[in-house]
């Protein structure tokens, strides 16, 4: 799950994080309001109007404006709200800017990167620093990786204020904003670790001119597992920043993702659905998601999971690949039979079952009278998907 950098913010200043002031708005009207009483709380003219997307880069696409006066502001509020914000993570289709975020501005002396996730090589959560902050931190860590700064976290231990410290010397920092970077990184990695992130991200992290230390931006995703840890964060999601297909697999718990080729999958658990990604991409084709229905779907999630598939409209051709084993065959084909009949079946469809009740599931396909081809195992399926979809190509053409 992934929340707005001032959502973001606002769980940074419970744990005493440093943050600048803001206000968040999600009207014209309401970020207009704002900006006077941001610069009255500030004491400075200058604000910092902020489009709030999922996806990082807004500066590089116009979506983040310094204004120097009021009038400076009202002019990038109505020019940001409602733009579609193309970035380097939003791909070319962009975004469309719902929200904005109104904050005051600073007299920064320099920006950092400053970054926690789970190195899955050594299995601990790793703090990153980098004295390259700013809007392209990707390139730096491709081109000069040995300017990004780790410092792993012993799980036996906890972060430790020695490690802040040796931090803040190798990124050149004085006496002062040392001191207060251990206390920042004290708050930091007691938030990651409660709230059960995934990935904890600011960029910039920025000192000030008075020595000052504080989170410029704030980037959170959330372990989806833990969740139910965490109800305060569901008032938080914004279901408008997520993909439509995968929204609807979570109300049915389905495992989903979606990605760019045009064989849609419905596989029940996680090693078989890659497998059967890479049997399509073996034989020329391209998946177009992950969707694993579970080990004990019932036929209404099966049905579910056959409705998100056909939303997509890149999906010509689909391939259920199922072996039974704590879920039964012929409840996969009473879910693919049901789904079919509600929702119609305007692409080819394969369907592999093999394992408990397998025979019961083939006979029920067949008496369907649907245009359901049956394929033998997972190779003789994976082929017969992607001729499908060649066949459609050629015939469009």
């Amino acid at each position: 799950m992934k929340i707005h950098e001032y959502q973001g913010k606002e769980l940074f200043r419970k744990y005493g994080v440093p943050v600048p002031f803001g206000i968040p708005a999600l009207t014209v009207e309401d970020a207009l309001a704002a900006i006077p009483q941001v610069q009255k709380e500030s004491g400075s003219d200058v604000v910092v109007v902020k489009a709030q997307i999922h996806a990082g880069g807004r500066g590089k696409g116009g979506g983040v404006k310094v204004a120097k006066t009021r009038a400076d502001a009202e002019e990038a509020v109505r020019r940001i709200f409602g733009m579609n914000l193309v970035t380097p993570q939003t791909g070319p289709e962009g975004k469309k800017v719902q929200r904005l975020f109104v904050e005051q501005g600073l007299a920064i002396e320099h920006e950092y990167y400053l970054g926690m996730l789970l190195d899955r090589a050594t299995g601990r959560v790793t703090v990153m620093a980098s004295s390259e902050g700013g809007m392209d931190i990707e390139e730096v860590a491709a081109t000069h990786p040995e300017k990004i700064l780790k410092e792993q976290i012993n799980p036996a231990v906890g972060w430790q204020d020695y490690q802040a410290r040796r931090l803040g010397k190798r990124l050149g920092l004085g006496a002062g904003p040392t001191r207060e970077l251990v206390t920042f990184l004290r708050a930091l990695t007691r938030c990651y670790d409660e709230m059960d992130c995934s990935l904890l991200e600011i960029n910039p992290l920025v000192t000030t001119k008075d020595g000052k230390v504080l989170a410029l931006d704030a980037k959170l995703n959330f372990d989806d597992n833990a969740l139910y840890r965490h109800p305060e964060l569901a008032a938080w999601r914004d279901p408008s920043e997520e993909d439509p297909q995968e929204a609807a697999a979570k109300e049915w718990d389905l495992s989903y993702i979606a990605l760019d080729g045009n064989i849609g999958c419905m596989v029940n658990g996680a090693g078989l659905a890659m497998a059967t990604m890479d049997i399509i991409k073996y034989y020329g084709g391209q998946p177009a998601n992950f969707l694993d229905v579970g080990g004990g779907a019932t036929a209404a999630k099966v049905t579910a999971a056959f409705k998100i598939i056909t939303s997509d409209p890149q999906v010509k051709a689909i391939f259920v690949n199922i072996f039974g084993g704590i879920m039964k065959c012929d409840t996969i084909a009473s879910g693919v039979i049901a789904a079919v009949k509600e929702v119609g079946l305007a692409v080819p469809l394969v369907v592999r079952l093999e394992g408990t009740n397998v025979e019961l599931g083939k006979q029920l396909l067949a008496e369907s009278g649907l245009d359901i081809v049956a394929a033998a195992d997972m190779a003789d399926g994976a082929q017969k998907v992607v001729a499908a979809v060649a066949a459609r190509k050629g015939g469009a053409q």
